[in-house]
């Protein structure tokens, strides 16, 4: 028992998995009362268990199995995560719980499997569940067949997918296990009932026994349609539905329901396709030509087999399908016409879609062959016709019936007639638009009078398909004049119709049939799309093929869609009533009067023919008040106008009373419901009078009022005609000018172009010059709303007419129509047909497309023809492209059949010689234009193979055949594109060009299309795949195509496609989506709101390439969403948004003499505001492309309209250039006095110049240029900054244009650029034109590169974004460049910036190659040596720059005059100092020129005397130099721009103060000492200081040297001026190492440089000669001594370098420091310390010291290690770890000896074991500090200031232990940081073996770093007196001692004395900037101090610390005394 109990103690997870089963099987036990219990199914405890569930269901025991199995379910019906477990969970019931006897395990197994189902995880069962088909074991296999059939009959055939199941049933029906075999025959009969006869042909091939049982079992299922019985999760409200219907009894949702399941499943999708192509007899093609028809027909029986198969693989058909074509055309054996139609049927059959492309061919074909009678014959072709036509669409075929139908031959019309009846039945009201109901009911209709009954029979029946499809209300106007019988004989055939999509559609129908009319809000939604139009407009144009067809309506004929999209409401509304009306009978005129004399008063009536006017005129008075007072309905309208037509009617000679007449036609228009036939009886009258002086106005009002009552185009047309039949030209003028305003008006819709361009024919053929003025004028109106196409009727007429006309349109030009204002008729139930509107697209335009007359250019693609263009040899294939580019010229227009052509140009797209591929896309493109959109036929057979060319490797091929493809779709729109899946077998390949390309015109399509067809979701799979291509641009273009598939996809099936994804990319493709959905862009909305419709113009596409695809009626105006124009224009109303072609209007239309004189730019408040919203909320496309679109151009012109002057913006988006410069000089005149407005526009202004950067014409661009030279000095003077929007969306366009082939564009490009940098930071243009250097144009790089250089120089690093490391890196890739220019400019750039910043550039740009590395040295060598060569020309052409880099922040202090002038005494001096100055701070943005800096290099190698006059070299130009930097004012704004934020005005300030105290002026470097000490005696103030103490030493130290060297040599100096210098500096001094936190601040280097500096000084004996040189050297000693005391001391102990230590006044100093140790032992770093030791100890070993004359330099160091000894104990010898090899010098063993004496001393322990010991503790030691130790140097390295120090301590280090580890510490750190580590240690190693190979060539010990000690005899220092005598230690002795009371003494010379130290392992500061030159200064300063020797001692003295306070009051005494002096 005492196991048992031990499992008892354990939670349930852990006996779940016990070993003991019993211990199992109560953990199952507790874990199911777990379950149980959980309610909340999110709650964590479900997780515990996530991974234990596949063991409950596999357990190896039976009994627990099943307490497992119950568990899991419960558990999966429980848990959130369980779905988490499917696939392993289901796979374990497959495998271990179906093999299981019991059958309770296999319910329970089955039952898990259902309810992961439920939890929508069916996908995963299934696939587990088929797995399990495979398995060996039968038992299995039952059970998962049967779990499928269960799952089927359970949750129905929409969840389980029936095709995989059906895919294996044969095999399981041929299984040898019976009980597998009778489960198959289950499942079949169950998904049978699901899918009906789609089942048959999969299974066709099963035994026959088996099919004829499954038969019989099928046979007995329930008719009714089945239904799932259980719910996935989320349906399951949708159950609770269904039950509450069931328990109501209604099945109302019956019908509907089995509407949804039963069609959904497709036979055809079941079946696998098969490929037949391959399989072809080889010799098919020379069979099928054979003479004997016995051959002929073998080819096709064996064609015939082929077919058969129900489902085709896709492939290329065409050969088989022209060969089939040949054999039904032209052979005249009748039984093989019938076996080749058969073939066709069966290949359209099997690859249905597939085969639409090949449909246009074949159709005309067959129904030609229908003149056979035989019935097999006629039998075969009608199968093969209805087949044909499931593949395609009526619309595609619809121009190929149509020709046929008026064939003579009246077989064929019965038979087209049927075929048409037989279409239409697969139609819905949707799908059969009126534009194509139109011509068909137009050709039946003929047919229907037909001599033939056949054929009038066949035409009833079309019709009455029809009738029963869209319903009455759609055919009736089509049927105004048939007679009753036929009408009847029509609505007859109607009722017999049996329409193949069921009931809906008829049901759609008569719903629609009988909504009542006079409300008519009902007719607005889908229906009245159809229903709703103008059925009284007898005859708009035959428009066949409006390519709208695809905008989501049918395109309508009746009209446009008003431009405002509101026109028409009215007028359709008034249809409605109309219907009734149209008929209205004429009355008799008894009646009328018997009906007016009920209204009007009897009075009026006698009065109306009295004979004296006033009666007559107080009749009409009483007339117009009845009329006034009248109800509308009971107004008789027709009997009242009878009445005022009545003698004397229209003939009235008074006028007044003739006025009142026409007022009150006008006044019945308006009130009555007036009908055409009261119309008719007025308009004759009314066009009689329309040219009477007195009248004209009323009878015009009367017109119009007539017009809005009875619609303008059956008004305007009865006008226009009574017009011209009489002869009154004033008439005819008059006439014209009311129709020119109606149109304004009222729109163009649904007016006859055809009619009235007839009629303006003859009027412009008028001899009246009015009539022809009136002509031209309405020309002009209509040419707003048609466009340009509208010219092409008038091409013939007279040259002088023509250039009136084009002056007309000119004026037209860039306005747009004006919104209707009437038609709105007042009996419209408000706006109620929206809706319809927005679908209908523009006939008005359409009809003109249609009414060109198209040339038939088949018979001239002669069969010669074609094979020229396919033959062998390259040039006869050009002649005939030639020929065929020669055709289509000369026609114009074609008419869509064009023979073979397509299959010979289709060749052609992959012909090898790319000249001959070119000029096939360039015929294909006139192709295009000229069939217009009938083309779209030929979009499956040769557009798709134009995008394959799009993966051609040529740049020029891509791009013209992505014009070819545009030009396509702009007249096919996208949808045949999209439709099936050739866009996705393109996008399959994996060609990275086609690709790209593809995508990018997806990308731009897709956003403008408000719908796409289904099969879009074809494309998503290889779009993923796309966006983890190799390459990178199709990685990007799929990236940002993916928002615009979502966008019509949807988030939730883009995401479902990602399953079949691996893991890794699925994760990553989800990030994108997750990313794409927040950047997805709305769908365009429907067009009918404000959005404008790209009105007229744009739909007669061919006239205008540019414009969008007129398939989607908005696609133009790809701005579908007018709010942001709404929010910034509340003016604007929706109206006046329409538009014309391309044009989206601002305002209502101007007037032609518009007024230009107001302001141009008008100020929106908050509009700029609103616009940046509206673009970073993506309501607008953000300004980002590479070149501009339409929608762009669209979107700024909308966005300009409200705040810009019409007639300017008119200008500016002028077609032709000329206008453009025009407008710029507008703007150029006005940019000074409209400041505001352009502020306010600025934004839209430089997106308008930067469309103006991809004009081609260079005069507009040198304008635009010109114009923001202007701009943008004007917003630098109004103190302006540029928004970063308007910054991104301008400076990436103007960067490109730095890289113009032309030097004056260039040169103006950098000009604006430098002045950008006044009102946007410099830091962030550097982005910007960084990314230029990335362009391809190498100019553009090289421009580039030389401004980011020009930046740097001006304004630092800080512009360096985002960090100098990165920027120079990217830089430095150029120095590799292909291109010299582009090489040179990245050499200068990161000169310059060595210039700046020194030797600190290697590190930023890391690792270079060789050759780039040497080829970078070398310039910075040459630009060393040669620094004034920049040119000066830089100076006048940067005077903007020069100015701006002197007027930085506040940092230029305007000193006095006398400064300026004083300055340019030491110019070189002055910006030496300050370019140092600079090294160490950037931010001292004060940089100085290339021209002023000092040329070190010459100085370095004069090696001539100290006296420093002005170098020669600079001495000539400094006056013309100055001058253009002295003269600019610099102006102080609160904080430039270009000085970053980072940095407060305290430390510009200090910045620039500390550049002064470098200067070359005396008074200067006063001033600026002054006032630093004042900040660094107010303790609160002295902080500011921190950070920029080295930079401050730095400058002090130079201008010690600089007195040193230049002032005291300078005769013509005032001596005293130089002592006043020196005591500001060392008071300064003193001043800050009072200060303990600044004063540790100093590294290393610069203490070096300055300790230097300071003892030259005390060592300087002309300095003695002077009055107070005395005093000055007391305050040195006493400053040195507060620097030994206050810095940091382990750098103040690293002074004591070696090399230092042969000096005596090194080695006072460090008698001093040793002094100092017992208090600062615990501060310093140690290792440092004695690693200087020892380097000293290796290069001066004892032997050599011992050599020297003095004993001092051994003494010392004996003292300063015996010193260390005593305060650090045994510990010392842990302190050597920097150390690499110890026994290189002595220091190990002496101090081991020094710890041996002090051991000894105390009697611890003997020698040996001391030695022993200490070297075991060093071993000991140094591995445990290992750790401390590389961590310490990973420190140093990570610091600012220590990173040089750190990297050479690593590299000892790594050198010392080389299988160090110093992995760990690199892997947490960045690349970057690893990077940098790496390329440090490879630097320093280079140096050190570089320098080492040096060295010893002088004899020096290899590592030393810089090989600057002269020869030993000259380092040994002959310490001693004059005459050379030798001079035993006790005289130092006692010197000392004279030193340390202050005494003075004569020095001796020292000749090494001011030999260059060597270079410590930080570099000192002045070194970062020219180490490279360190060598040469050395050799020079020798040369200088040994000629000084003569007249040198030494001064050895220091003060003792007692005298320090006196010094220091004196000091400051001497401070106040300065100061006083200078105020």
């Amino acid at each position: 028992m005492g196991d048992d109990s031990e499992w008892l103690k354990l939670p349930v997870d852990q006996k779940c998995e016990h070993k003991l089963w019993k211990a199992r099987l109560s953990g199952y036990e507790e874990a199911l009362k777990i379950f149980q219990k959980i309610k909340d199914e999110k709650s964590p405890e479900w997780s515990k268990f996530l991974g234990l569930i596949k063991k409950f269901v596999t357990d190896s025991n039976a009994v627990v199995q099943l307490k497992g199995l119950e568990a899991a379910l419960v558990y999966v019906e429980n848990a959130h995560v369980a779905g988490k477990t499917t696939g392993e969970v289901v796979s374990g019931v497959v495998s271990k719980v179906f093999n299981q006897p019991k059958a309770k395990a296999k319910e329970l197994g089955i039952e898990i499997c259902l309810m992961y189902i439920e939890i929508e995880k069916g996908e995963a069962v299934q696939e587990e569940l088929l797995k399990g088909l495979d398995n060996k074991n039968p038992k299995i296999i039952v059970a998962c067949v049967e779990t499928l059939r269960k799952a089927l009959s359970e949750f129905g055939s929409k969840i389980i997918l029936l095709k995989p199941i059906i895919k294996v049933l044969p095999k399981l029906f041929e299984s040898r296990e019976k009980a597998v075999r009778d489960e198959a025959k289950l499942i079949a009969v169950e998904i049978y009932r699901w899918i009906r006869d789609a089942l048959r042909p999969p299974l066709q091939n099963i035994n026959s026994v088996q099919l004829k049982e499954l038969e019989e079992e099928w046979v007995k299922l329930p008719t009714s349609a089945p239904r799932p019985t259980r719910f996935l999760r989320s349906q399951q409200e949708l159950e609770a539905k269904l039950e509450q219907q069931q328990s109501a009894g209604g099945d109302a949702e019956g019908g509907g329901d089995d509407g949804d399941e039963v069609p959904q499943i497709d036979a055809y999708e079941l079946l696998e396709a098969v490929e037949i192509l391959s399989k072809l007899p080889k010799d098919f093609y020379d069979k099928i030509e054979a003479k004997k028809w016995q051959e002929r027909k073998e080819a096709l029986e064996a064609v015939e087999v082929l077919v058969k198969n129900p489902k085709l693989e896709a492939g290329d058909y065409a050969d088989l399908v022209k060969a089939l074509k040949k054999v039904v055309g032209k052979d005249t054996n009748v039984m093989l016409v019938a076996l080749a139609a058969k073939c066709l049927t069966g290949l359209a059959v099997g690859l249905r879609k597939k085969f639409g492309q090949y449909a246009g061919h074949v159709v005309p074909t067959i129904l030609e062959k229908f003149k056979e009678k035989k019935p097999q014959v006629v039998q075969a072709l009608q199968e093969a016709i209805d087949a044909i036509f499931l593949t395609t669409t009526l619309q595609n075929i619809s121009e190929d019936v149509l020709a046929v139908m008026d064939n003579k031959n009246p077989t064929i019309k019965q038979q087209t007639s049927l075929f048409i009846a037989r279409s239409f039945r697969h139609c819905t009201a949707s799908t059969l638009p009126k534009s194509l109901l139109k011509p068909f009911c137009a050709a039946l209709l003929k047919h229907i009078n037909d001599s033939a009954p056949e054929v009038r029979d066949a035409a009833f029946e079309a019709l009455g398909t029809a009738l029963k499809v869209v319903g009455e209300k759609a055919v009736n106007p089509f049927l105004a004049d048939v007679d009753k019988l036929k009408l009847d004989k029509i609505k007859e055939c109607s009722e017999k119709v049996e329409l193949i999509h069921g009931k809906k559609a008829g049901l759609a129908a008569d719903k629609k049939e009988f909504k009542p009319l006079p409300g008519r809000t009902a007719a607005s939604g889908a229906a009245g799309d159809k229903d709703t139009k103008d059925i009284s407009a007898p005859k708009p144009g035959p428009l066949k093929k409006a390519p709208a067809a695809k905008a989501g309506g049918p395109p309508k004929k009746g009209k446009p869609a008003a431009p405002g999209g509101t026109g028409n409401t009215g007028t359709k509304n008034k249809k409605g009533l109309e219907t009734k009306e149209i008929v209205e009978p004429e009355l008799s005129i008894e009646v009328c009067e018997e009906k007016a004399s009920a209204v009007l008063p009897p009075t009026c009536i006698q009065l109306l023919d009295s004979s004296n006017w006033k009666e007559r005129l107080a009749c009409m008075e009483e007339f117009q008040k009845a009329v006034e007072l009248m109800d509308r309905t009971e107004m008789p309208c027709q009997a009242l106008v009878r009445m005022l037509a009545k003698k004397p009617g229209w003939k009235e000679t008074n006028f007044q009373v003739m006025q009142m007449k026409l007022h009150i036609v006008a006044l019945i228009a308006q009130k009555g419901n007036f009908s055409k036939t009261s119309a008719q009886i007025v308009l004759d009258g009314l066009v009689d009078k329309i040219g009477d002086v007195k009248c004209g106005n009323n009878a015009k009002e009367a017109m119009t009022a007539i017009a809005e009552a009875c619609m303008l185009p059956w008004t305007a047309e009865q006008v226009v005609s009574m017009a011209f039949s009489q002869k009154n030209p004033k008439n005819q003028s008059e006439t014209l000018n009311w129709l020119s305003n109606a149109i304004k008006e009222f729109g163009f819709s649904g007016l006859n172009v055809k009619a009235f361009i007839s009629n303006v024919k003859t009027a412009l053929a008028a001899t009246n010059p009015a009539v022809r003025t009136a002509a031209i004028t309405l020309l002009g109106v209509m040419y707003l709303y048609v466009g340009p196409s509208l010219r092409m009727f008038f091409e013939d007429e007279k040259p002088a007419l023509l250039s009136q006309i084009d002056a007309e349109f000119e004026k037209m030009q860039g306005q747009s129509p004006p919104a209707p204002t009437r038609g709105i008729s007042k009996h419209s139930t408000s706006g109620t047909d929206e809706g319809e509107d927005g679908d209908e697209p523009d006939d008005g335009s359409n009809d003109v497309v249609d009414l060109l007359p198209r040339t038939e250019i088949s018979d001239k693609i002669t069969s010669e023809l074609v094979s020229k263009i396919g033959d062998k040899n390259w040039k006869i294939r050009k002649e005939g492209l030639d020929e065929v580019a020669g055709i289509i010229n000369e026609a114009k227009f074609i008419q869509p059949n064009i023979g073979e052509l397509p299959t010979a140009l289709k060749g052609r797209l992959n012909d090898s010689n790319k000249i001959l591929v070119q000029q096939t896309l360039n015929i294909l493109q006139q192709l295009a234009v000229a069939m217009g959109p009938n083309i779209k036929q030929h979009v499956k057979n040769l557009g798709i193979p134009i995008i394959t060319v799009l993966g051609d490797s040529k740049n020029n091929v891509r791009a013209a055949a992505l014009a070819t493809v545009n030009a396509w779709a702009e007249q096919t729109g996208m949808k045949e594109w999209l439709e099936g899946e050739d866009l996705s077998e393109e996008l399959k390949k994996e060609n990275p060009f086609l690709r790209q390309e593809l995508l990018g015109w997806l990308a731009e399509k897709l956003p403008t299309l408000r719908s796409t067809p289904t099969d879009l979701i074809l494309c998503v799979p290889h779009l993923y795949s796309c966006l983890e291509d190799r390459n990178g641009d199709v990685r990007k273009k799929a990236q940002d195509a993916l928002p615009f598939f979502m966008m019509h996809l949807g988030y939730e099936k883009m995401a479902k496609a990602t399953g079949k994804l691996k893991p890794t990319s699925k994760d990553q493709v989800l990030a994108m989506l997750e990313k794409a959905k927040a950047n997805m862009p709305a769908k365009p909305a429907p067009p009918a709101k404000a959005t404008s419709k790209p009105m007229g113009g744009s739909a007669p596409a061919k006239f205008q390439p540019a414009s969008a695809p007129a398939e989607d009626s908005i696609s133009s105006s790809a701005e579908p969403k007018p709010d942001p124009k709404k929010a910034k224009a509340p003016g604007l109303s929706s109206k006046a948004k329409s538009a014309q072609g391309k044009k989206v209007p601002s305002k209502t239309s101007l007037k032609e003499d518009e007024d230009k004189s107001g302001p141009i730019f008008i100020v929106v408040p908050n509009g700029k505001e609103q616009r940046m919203k509206d673009e970073k909320g993506l309501k607008v496309l953000k300004w980002n492309f590479t070149t501009p679109r339409d929608e762009y151009i669209e979107q700024l012109k909308t966005q300009m309209s409200s705040c810009v002057a019409k007639w300017l913006q008119d200008e500016m988006f002028h077609s032709d250039f000329q206008h453009h410069n025009k407008a710029l000089a507008v703007m150029v005149d006005h940019l000074e006095s409209e400041k505001e407005g352009v502020i306010g526009c600025l934004d839209l202004i430089l997106k308008w110049l930067t469309l103006r950067f991809f004009d081609t014409n260079t005069s507009v661009l040198m304008k635009a240029l010109e114009y923001l030279k202007l701009l943008f000095t004007l917003l630098s003077e109004e103190e302006y900054h540029l928004t970063e929007s308007e910054a991104s969306s301008f400076i990436p366009y103007l960067v490109v244009k730095v890289g113009e082939p032309k030097d004056v564009i260039r040169k103006d490009v950098r000009a604006i650029l430098n002045r950008m940098c006044l009102v946007y930071p410099a830091s962030k243009m550097f982005p910007f034109i960084m990314e230029g250097t990335k362009s391809k144009n190498s100019k553009q790089r090289a421009e580039c590169l030389e401004e980011l250089g020009c930046l740097v120089e001006s304004y630092g690093m800080n512009v360096c974004q985002p960090t100098p490391g990165k920027a120079l890196k990217e830089i430095a890739v150029h120095i590799g460049d292909r291109d010299n220019a582009v090489r040179n400019a990245a050499l200068n750039t990161i000169v310059t910036v060595y210039n700046v910043h020194g030797d600190q550039v290697f590190k930023l740009i890391g690792n270079l190659s060789e050759k780039d590395m040497s080829m970078l040295e070398e310039r910075i060598k040459r630009s060393a040596k040669r620094p004034s060569a920049a040119p000066i020309k830089q100076v006048e052409e940067k005077p903007q720059r020069a100015q701006n880099i002197s007027s930085n922040a506040n940092m230029l202090r305007k000193g006095p005059a006398e400064d300026m002038s004083s300055k340019l005494k030491y110019p070189p001096f002055a910006s030496l100092s300050q370019a140092r100055s600079m090294s160490g701070h950037p931010e001292a943005a004060q940089m100085v020129r290339r021209e002023f800096q000092l040329d070190l290099d010459e100085i370095e190698n004069d090696n001539g005397t100290v006296r420093c006059e002005m170098p020669e070299l600079v001495q000539h130009k400094l006056d013309d130099i100055f001058e253009p930097v002295l003269i600019p004012e610099p102006k102080i704004r609160a904080v430039s721009p270009h000085f970053d934020d980072m940095h407060s005005n305290t430390a510009s300030t200090i910045n620039f103060i500390i550049s002064q105290v470098a200067s070359g002026d005396i008074n200067t470097s006063i001033q600026a000492l002054t006032q630093i000490d004042e900040v660094l005696r107010q303790e609160d103030k002295a902080e500011a200081m921190s950070g920029h103490i080295d930079q401050f030493l730095i400058a002090t130290f130079m201008q010690l040297r600089l007195i040193y060297n230049t002032h005291m040599a300078d005769e013509k100096l005032e001596k005293d001026e130089i002592i006043k210098l020196y005591s500001c500096i060392i008071g300064n001094m003193i001043s800050l190492f009072q200060i303990e936190s600044l004063a540790r601040e100093a590294s290393t280097g610069v203490l070096k440089d300055l300790m230097h500096g300071l003892i030259t000084l005390m060592l300087d004996s002309r300095i003695e000669d002077l009055e107070e040189g005395q005093q000055v050297i007391r305050s040195v000693n006493l400053l040195v001594v507060k620097v030994l005391e206050k810095s940091d001391q382990t750098n103040i102990l690293s002074l004591g370098h070696p090399l230092f230590c042969l000096r005596l006044e090194t080695i006072i100093c460090l008698w001093r420091m040793v002094r100092l140790l017992p208090d600062t032992i615990n501060s310093i770093n140690l290792d440092r310390i004695l690693l200087d030791i020892h380097i000293f100890m290796k290069v001066f070993p004892k032997e050599k010291l011992k050599q020297c004359k003095s004993e001092f330099p051994i003494r010392t160091l004996k003292t300063l290690l015996h010193t260390l000894c005593k305060l650090k104990g045994p510990k010392i010898l842990d302190h050597l770890t920097m150390i690499d090899n110890k026994n290189e010098s002595e220091l190990e063993a002496h101090l081991c000896r020094m710890m041996k004496h002090s051991m000894d001393q105390t009697g611890s322990k003997s020698d040996k074991e001391t030695e022993k010991g200490a070297s075991r503790i060093d071993e000991k030691s140094s591995k445990a500090k290992v750790n401390d130790f590389l961590a310490e140097i990973f420190k140093k390295i990570g610091s600012k200031e220590n990173t040089k120090e750190g990297l050479a301590e690593l590299y000892e280090y790594k050198k010392k232990y080389s299988d160090a580890d110093i992995e760990p510490f690199l892997k947490n750190s960045s690349q970057f940081f690893q990077s940098y580590v790496e390329r440090g240690l490879r630097v320093i190693e280079m140096e050190r073996e570089g320098k080492g190979r040096i060295s010893t060539s002088t004899g020096i010990s290899p590592q030393m770093e810089v090989t600057c000690v002269p020869t030993p005899t000259s380092t040994v220092s002959s310490i001693g007196n004059t005459n050379g005598e030798e001079v035993g230690p006790s005289v130092y002795l006692e010197r000392l001692a004279v030193c340390g009371s202050g005494a003075q003494d004569d020095r001796p010379p020292l000749t090494s004395l001011l030999s260059k130290p060597a270079v410590p392992t930080v570099a000192s500061s002045t070194d970062m900037l020219h180490s490279k030159l360190s060598q040469l200064r050395e050799s020079r300063e020798q040369h200088q101090h040994s000629d000084l020797d003569s007249n040198q001692t030494h001064s050895s003295g220091t003060v003792t610390s007692s005298s320090s306070t006196a010094n220091i009051d004196d000091l400051k005494k001497r401070l106040e005394r300065i100061k006083s002096s200078r105020k």
